[in-house]
């Protein structure tokens, strides 16, 4: 991983990569100067872990739950959920939007946008089992305190097999090579499909979302498009644990991430 930078929010070169204790909430909440935080979340079938990442954004920060005020509101999209996510999510305190069947990631993504109303969207995935209240400080901080940055993407260690490494077979088989090879400008990049990532409303409207896992590809790709490499910043949110994936589902995934990144190649 790359080395946590200090706290003083100094990037670590001329990419804004920020170490794990860059942003503290009372700094980050006295930036946000008026502008409202709506955090999103995609979910399907993600019982077992979708209350406790709303409870991780909810008590400390949720202004209506008497948090610090960082986030006015939280909304869960149950992308067609067959397990009682979406009770368990309001349970939690998230408002809960429910897509009538399974939509795909990047649709999911789109509609939750269009259900929430916040000035600026933090998407969290709804799978992850260590989500902690520091992600919001985290993600939320560059864009606050940066106004060339428009896309903030986290990353993270990821164990697998009980070593502390090895989880996103996806991130470091396809899509770090795909920006290395076409892309050399983001080859910085640790976890470019991320899930854990924030913008304001407007980038977001601007260059849209792609189907399905096309999505955070697409969305990394365009947003440098738009406003160039040094609008992407990554900071670093410690050791993140989910469910990994089986091998036969991730082969679709590539084949999408891989589509999403071919399609802007300049010719």
């Amino acid at each position: 991983m790359v080395p946590a930078s200090s706290p003083d929010q100094t990037p670590l070169n001329q990419h804004p990569t920020y170490g794990i204790a860059a942003f503290q909430a009372t700094s980050v909440l006295a930036a946000k100067n008026g502008r409202t935080v709506a955090v999103v979340i995609p979910a399907r079938n993600e019982a077992a872990t979708i209350a406790q990442v709303v409870e991780a954004v909810a008590t400390p920060h949720l202004s209506s739950a008497g948090g610090t005020g960082l986030v006015d509101e939280i909304v869960v999209v149950d992308d067609g959920s067959t397990d009682g996510t979406a009770e368990l999510a309001r349970q939690a305190g998230a408002r809960v939007h429910v897509l009538d069947q399974a939509r795909g990631k990047g649709q999911a993504m789109a509609e939750g946008l269009a259900a929430s109303t916040g000035d600026f969207i933090v998407f969290l995935d709804g799978d992850v089992e260590n989500t902690h209240a520091n992600y919001l400080p985290a993600l939320l901080g560059p864009l606050f305190l940066d106004p060339e940055v428009r896309l903030v993407k986290g990353f993270y260690e990821r164990p697998l097999g009980g070593s502390v490494t090895g989880g996103g077979r996806v991130t470091e088989l396809v899509a770090r090579p795909i920006l290395e090879l076409l892309f050399p400008e983001l080859k910085h990049l640790l976890q470019p499909l991320a899930g854990e990532t924030a913008a304001a409303r407007a980038t977001f409207e601007l260059v849209g979302f792609e189907d399905g896992y096309k999505v955070e590809m697409g969305l990394l790709l365009d947003v440098v498009h738009a406003f160039g490499p040094g609008s992407v910043a990554q900071v670093d949110l410690g050791t993140r644990i989910h469910r990994n994936r089986p091998i036969d589902e991730l082969r679709p995934m590539a084949r999408e991430v891989l589509e999403a990144a071919l399609s802007r190649r300049k010719s």
